[in-house]
This record gives structure tokens, C-alpha cells and sequence, in this order.
């Protein structure tokens, strides 16, 4: 029997609710919105699992809501950190059959966050690990592999090419492969001409460099070829309603994040009604809720066999304990190549 501690580390938020603001998840300083404090561990309830952390990942999602621009308000005083991976000490009623097994988690509404050195959450947030996916894949195993899935799935029924923004992030990387292994076409964006090769590389078929100065003229081109109806957008600037201005009747714009500061504006609304154009939005906590027990089983399989056979692979830019958090995050979350995980 694991002995659970009355108290424990945690990198708790500073203020409740929305900020108001929409500056996109870049930080200057964590301390403007974390402190590293001693907390009580959390006890579980019904139906939840209280977890001792291995891993714990850092998403953009975990930026926004730390920066009150999620839309999920913060809890003062509450851990921080949506998603990780470790092992169940204890349950409440009903969630017995967990306990001893290493999970990756994401943290129900009412949990308490991962960046803490024991989280909370539904035993129904939690996925048992096979034991040949290693401690920092297991950490990032929900919030970009499954989007990666679920969102691909929507691509390919829609024609065998689709476009996607922010293609260097982890999740752009993940969508890449599995639509190779699809024999679908991605048209890639990027912010800088080094990524280019390397997406290539990965599998995407075209790769463009949205800063270029004929950017608009490439993609136009590559849309006429290739006629994507689906654009996978993590970023949501002007530049991508340019992008979604350039797409084939029929075309669908999902936002799935904010990573750009700018608000577009949107410049051909007629497009909407004579080219039945859609803008939608994807949330995976959506997908979860409404997704059949079955295919959701079945999707939790594949991603974990393509981390377990090396398919896929967590690409980590830093590593930072609990206790180097408050200093180092800003500057680790800077690095757009990978990403950060957090270990206590």
C-alpha cells in the first residue's frame, strides 16, 4: 500500500476566472499567474482517482487557461495542468478497480491539476497504459493524440487532402504521419523556411511558409490542385481566413485554438452563402462526451500502438521539475519545435 502524504507540492493559479483578454498563450513571467505552494492532497470522491504524477505535459490549452483566456475559468488556489500521467494510490466508490495501475489522465472539471506531485480526477478521465508506451508519451497520450485522431477522421471524409496551420506543434506533427499512413495529402503551414524539409520529411505534401511574400499565390495554387474542403486551424489569424478565402466550394475552417494574437476579419462573407462555406469549432471534451464507448475504445487502442511501436513519438523541447517551473516556463514554452513536460 502506497503511503499518501497529508500534504503535498503544487504549482496553484493566483486568480479566479477570465481575465477578459485574448492574448494568445505566450507568457512573460508564470509567476504572474502560478505560485509553487504546500497543498493538502486532494481526497476522491465518488467515482474519482487520485493520482501520484510521473509526467505532467504542457499544451497551449494549460497557457490559456493559467492566462484566464481558456474557456474554462481558473480556481485560485487550485493546481494547475490539464493533462499527465501516473500512478493510481487511491479511489473513491466505484473507481476501486484503478488503483495500482499507471494511467495517462486528463483532469475532470472539479479534479485538481497535474503540475502538482498528486492530481484528481473521474476514473473515467483516465486511460491504463500499455507498458511499452514510455512515462512521456503516456504524459501527452489525450489532448494531441486524440485530437489528432478525431480531427484527421473528420478531414478524410471530406476528400484526401486538407490543410493544417501551426504544422511544426506536436499535434501538427501527429496529424502528418497518421494522414500518410492514410495515403490523405496535407497541406502544411508554417511560420519559418527551416520546417519546410522536416515536414517533408514527416510526410506532408506540400509545405508552405506563410510569411513568405506570395504566400497567397502559393497556397491559391496548391488549392486548385489538390481541393481541400478541410482546414485544420490551431492558429485563427487573418492570414488563415486568407487561407480559408482561397479553398474550394464547400470548404470547412475548424478552429481548435487561438494561437495567434491578431482577430480576423472575416472578408468574403458571401462566400458562406453562394460557396456554402462553413467556420466551426472542435473541442475534444465535446468529442469525448458524444463519441460512442466503442469507437472511443478504439481509437484509445491505435493511438497507443503507434506511441508503443514508435509510429509516433513525443517530440520534448525541456524538462522542468515542480520546483523550476515558476522560473523556467516562459522561456521553455518559447521553443515551438516540442514540447515542455513537467516531472516532480
Amino acid at each position: 500500500m502506497t503511503k499518501i502524504p497529508e500534504n503535498m507540492r503544487a504549482l496553484i493559479q493566483n486568480e479566479d476566472g477570465y481575465s477578459g483578454r485574448s492574448e494568445g498563450p505566450e507568457i512573460s513571467d508564470a509567476a504572474l499567474y502560478l505560485t509553487e505552494a504546500q497543498i493538502p492532497v486532494p481526497t476522491p470522491g465518488k467515482g474519482q482517482v487520485l493520482i501520484k504524477l510521473r509526467v505532467a505535459s504542457v499544451n497551449p490549452s494549460d497557457l490559456h487557461f493559467i492566462k484566464g483566456e481558456y474557456g474554462q475559468p481558473r480556481c485560485k488556489g487550485v493546481p494547475a495542468g490539464f493533462e499527465g500521467c501516473g500512478d493510481v494510490v487511491a479511489a473513491g466508490d466505484g473507481a476501486e478497480a484503478l488503483v495500482g495501475k499507471r494511467v495517462a489522465f486528463a483532469v475532470s472539471l472539479g479534479g485538481s491539476g497535474a503540475w502538482a506531485e498528486y492530481a484528481l480526477t473521474d476514473a473515467v478521465a483516465c486511460i491504463p497504459l500499455r507498458p511499452d508506451v514510455s512515462g512521456i508519451d503516456a504524459s501527452a497520450q489525450i489532448v494531441n493524440p486524440l485530437t489528432a485522431m478525431a480531427m484527421v477522421d473528420i478531414a478524410a471524409k471530406d476528400g484526401d487532402a486538407f490543410v493544417i496551420s501551426a504544422a511544426t506543434s506536436q499535434l501538427g506533427k501527429l496529424m502528418i504521419s497518421l494522414a500518410k499512413d492514410m495515403d490523405l495529402k496535407v497541406i502544411a503551414l508554417v511560420r519559418r523556411a527551416e520546417a519546410v524539409e522536416p515536414l517533408k520529411g514527416l510526410g506532408a505534401t506540400e509545405v508552405l511558409v506563410t510569411t513568405d511574400t506570395d504566400f497567397a499565390d502559393q497556397f491559391a495554387a496548391v488549392s486548385r490542385a489538390l481541393k481541400p474542403r478541410v482546414f485544420l486551424d490551431a492558429v485563427s489569424d487573418q492570414i488563415c481566413e486568407t487561407v480559408f478565402t482561397l479553398m474550394p466550394n464547400g470548404a470547412r475552417w475548424i478552429s481548435y485554438g487561438k494561437l495567434g494574437v491578431e482577430v480576423p476579419r472575416l472578408t468574403q462573407m458571401g462566400q458562406l452563402i453562394f460557396m456554402g462555406k462553413k467556420i466551426e469549432g472542435f473541442w475534444l471534451t465535446n468529442w469525448m462526451r458524444t463519441t460512442p464507448p466503442a469507437d472511443q475504445a478504439r481509437v484509445v487502442g491505435e493511438v497507443q500502438a503507434r506511441f508503443a511501436d514508435g509510429r509516433w513519438h513525443t517530440d520534448v523541447s525541456k524538462t522542468l521539475r515542480l520546483s523550476e517551473v515558476i522560473d523556467g516556463l516562459a522561456d521553455a514554452t518559447k521553443i515551438t519545435d516540442g514540447k515542455v513536460v513537467i516531472t516532480p
